[in-house]
């Protein structure tokens, strides 16, 4: 009932508008067949006016209005969905209405103008109404206040879902209005071809399904420092998409990675190191197995004038790898970047034909990568130094060369 009283509505006022167009082009001097020629266009004018002029209030005043108005309210989500570029995208649909009612009512003697200037409006409507509700499901991730956590990331894949779905259902609303067909009718004929569709977009399928895996497992997180075998990949997550994961390198270059590569394969998380105190250190040092005996009277004096080594430490046959580790495990222990209260060891492990490896097993304070890679290069630096005083040789070559 509601549409009908508005129709007659606007068809009384259109008349009043035609019978004044027409009494200006009568007293201008027009008269015959140039008449109704130019009725028309000036109704057309007069219709796209009235559509500026809504449009201008629209966004002059409603707008306005409606931005205090959820400033007063003490909820938070109407701020962030009804912002004001969410609803200036609205204030476009308004001239399109205006349009939509009266261009077919100006030109309701030519039908074919106005079956075309139907489908254009139909598909403007259809095209700025898209926007509008991607514009408020792009606001829709910014009701969590915690970028970075879980629901953010759940708020961002399913915000990635329901635009791809808008947009598509948009297309078909648009193919429809053009091939005067229901948008209805289109998608049930789509679901024949869907075996097609799913071979066109396979990849794109796998990766929507690998970044909502990322995202709901919390296997990763902006923020986080991840490493990818091979070394291509090594740096800080700044970016979740449900197609893409960005990472900026330790060279600020920007690596874009698909989810569908780090569910599918391996990669290394540093999370665990951030949550800590402390950056762990895992280095082993290969020894000439040539060089390894029992500490004689000599060594044992000449480690104990230069403090490298205890006394309790040189009693009886000790040999010098047990030296070397008991100092090292000191110096480590002595230094202020090396987390004493975690896990520290010096130990060696079973003999290749490398030589015979001793690991170094700390935790640095340090965990930035600059800092941490300076402070892991003095350490082995010194290992390498003084690993000569206790009569070790660090590996350098096949022995049978």
């Amino acid at each position: 009932m509601l549409p009908k009283i508005t129709n007659n509505f606007l068809n009384d006022v259109l008349e009043e508008i035609r019978i004044f167009v027409e009494d200006i082009i009568e007293s201008i001097g027009v008269h015959g067949s140039a008449v109704p020629l130019l009725r028309h266009v000036l109704l057309a004018v007069v219709s796209v006016l009235l559509a500026f002029i809504a449009e201008r209030i629209c966004k002059y005043v409603f707008v306005p209005l409606i931005l205090r108005l959820v400033k007063r309210t003490q909820a938070k989500w109407d701020e962030i969905i009804f912002d004001q570029r969410v609803l200036r995208t609205a204030c476009h649909i308004v001239p399109a209405l205006v349009i939509w009612l009266l261009m077919p009512l100006v030109f309701y003697q030519f039908p074919i103008v106005q079956e075309v200037l139907t489908r254009l409006t139909a598909v403007y409507l259809t095209v700025v109404t898209t926007r509008l509700a991607v514009g408020i499901i792009d606001r829709l991730r910014y009701l969590n206040t915690k970028p970075g956590n879980s629901m953010s990331l759940y708020l961002k894949s399913f915000c990635g879902v329901l635009k791809i779905l808008a947009i598509f259902i948009a297309v078909i609303v648009v193919v429809g209005i053009l091939i005067n067909r229901s948008p209805v009718t289109l998608l049930a004929g789509l679901g024949a071809t869907s075996a097609i569709l799913m071979l066109v977009f396979k990849d794109t399928i796998d990766g929507l399904v690998a970044g909502i895996r990322l995202t709901s497992n919390e296997m990763i997180h902006i923020g986080d420092r991840i490493t990818l075998p091979g070394g291509f990949v090594d740096g800080t997550v700044i970016d979740i998409t449900l197609t893409t994961v960005k990472v900026r390198q330790s060279d600020n270059t920007i690596t874009t990675v698909p989810p569908l590569t780090l569910v599918s394969g391996m990669f290394q998380n540093w999370k665990g190191v951030q949550d800590v105190e402390g950056q762990r250190v895992k280095k082993m040092i290969y020894f000439d197995v040539r060089s390894i005996r029992v500490a004689d009277d000599e060594l044992k004096q000449r480690l104990a004038d230069k403090g490298l080594a205890k006394t309790e430490d040189l009693q009886g046959e000790v040999v010098t790898t047990a030296l070397f580790r008991h100092y090292m495990e000191h110096y480590l222990a002595k230094r202020e970047d090396v987390n004493e209260k975690m896990p520290l060891l010096v130990r060696q492990l079973e003999a290749t034909q490398a030589g015979v490896p001793i690991e170094l097993y700390f935790f640095l304070r340090e965990k930035d990568w600059i800092p941490y890679e300076h402070a892991m290069a003095d350490i082995l630096e010194h290992v390498y130094a003084y690993a000569n005083e206790f009569g070790l040789k660090v590996y350098a070559q096949n022995p049978t060369q």
